[in-house]
């Protein structure tokens, strides 16, 4: 016996990576529906080698569906969201309407699966941010053995973490620089992109960080530990798919290089690829695609005391998003609603 599933935003990115890794993963799907706005109301999409057709999200019912992965942005999570999850069907939601609420968990499963039995409060589990997911899959296994204190990290994210409007203007303007006669200027970010990086995420805070450097330390917080001090600088490159990290930790406890190697080496979730040579590291492209977090580069940082660098790359669309989700469904049915 298996579930009930409902895809909101099936017509998205994340949305159709969901139905890859759900087939990809052989989650016991009994019946699927994906759903779309009006305006992309009718258009198919892949489930395995099944053919599906979207259905209108503002006249759903969601009675009688176990699971619902929502990948539709923030404001229509505000409107369909609670409808679903007060029909009884739980909600896995993608955007970041409700990651900052106390009584919606926000579950990395390779980190605080246990958070799982909060989703009882509202019917409504939360994905965190794309860039904190893959770092606190890195984080949690030290944590464990040296206790991090402080936490201080670059990202190099990609443009279809901007959804396809990202992607399409960094595949515009790359053209147009070769055709000087079609200038393609900046839309959905605030500057070129193509052959270019952008230091700037989400809008400014008073404090003068963005949204996306914010989200990371409020999130990092809640998932791992909330004494855990932690500051970004979060950058837009003209990479297509894959966000990497440059990732500098200092620890209460002594821990050498050689031992973070072999602990993050039987971590869940995480690759390590690491050897000091030319290529002896994982790169964007080369995660695309895949399920893990990859670590690279890890080394001693001789400038504090219980320091250590490492570089963490993982496909956004995977396990910043569409990967995590599955794996939400997958640790609520194995731990709560146990049908599959």
């Amino acid at each position: 016996m298996g579930y009930r599933v409902v895809i909101a935003g099936a017509t998205g990115n994340v949305g159709r990576e969901m139905l890859n890794i759900l087939a990809e993963r052989h989650f016991p799907v009994d019946e699927i529906a994906v759903l779309a706005s009006r305006k992309s109301l009718g258009t198919d999409v892949s489930f395995g080698e099944k053919t599906l057709k979207t259905k209108d999200l503002d006249t759903f019912d969601f009675t009688g569906w176990d699971i619902a992965l929502f990948a539709v942005g923030s404001e229509a999570t505000k409107k369909y969201a609670p409808k679903a999850a007060k029909s009884g069907c739980v909600v896995i939601d993608n955007s970041s309407l409700y990651r900052y609420d106390p009584d919606v968990p926000l579950i990395v499963p390779e980190v605080n699966p246990e958070a799982v039995h909060g989703y009882a409060k509202k019917n409504i589990i939360a994905n965190p941010n794309c860039s904190t997911a893959q770092m606190v899959v890195a984080l949690k296994p030290l944590h464990d053995r040296a206790t991090i204190k402080r936490v201080v990290v670059s990202t190099y994210q990609s443009v279809s973490g901007a959804g396809k409007e990202g992607a399409d203007e960094l595949w515009d303007q790359t053209k147009s620089i070769y055709n000087p006669t079609d200038d393609k200027p900046p839309r959905k970010f605030t500057k070129q992109i193509a052959f270019n990086v952008i230091p700037h995420i989400d809008v400014f805070l008073d404090s003068g960080e963005t949204k996306e450097e914010w989200k990371m330390v409020a999130e990092t917080k809640k998932i791992v530990d909330p004494k855990i001090k932690v500051t970004a600088t979060c950058v837009r490159v003209p990479v297509f798919v894959g966000h990497s990290e440059a990732i500098n930790i200092e620890f209460e406890d002594p821990l050498d290089e050689d031992e973070a190697r072999e602990i993050l080496r039987e971590a869940p979730g995480i690759m390590v690829i690491d050897k000091r040579e030319d290529g002896g590291y994982v790169t964007p492209v080369e995660c695309v695609g895949d399920f893990a977090t990859f670590i690279s580069r890890i080394r001693q940082d001789s400038t504090i005391d219980n320091g250590l660098n490492l570089w963490c790359v993982s496909d956004n669309l995977r396990k910043g998003a569409a990967l995590n989700a599955v794996q939400i469904a997958e640790l609520l049915g194995n731990r709560v609603l146990k049908k599959g």
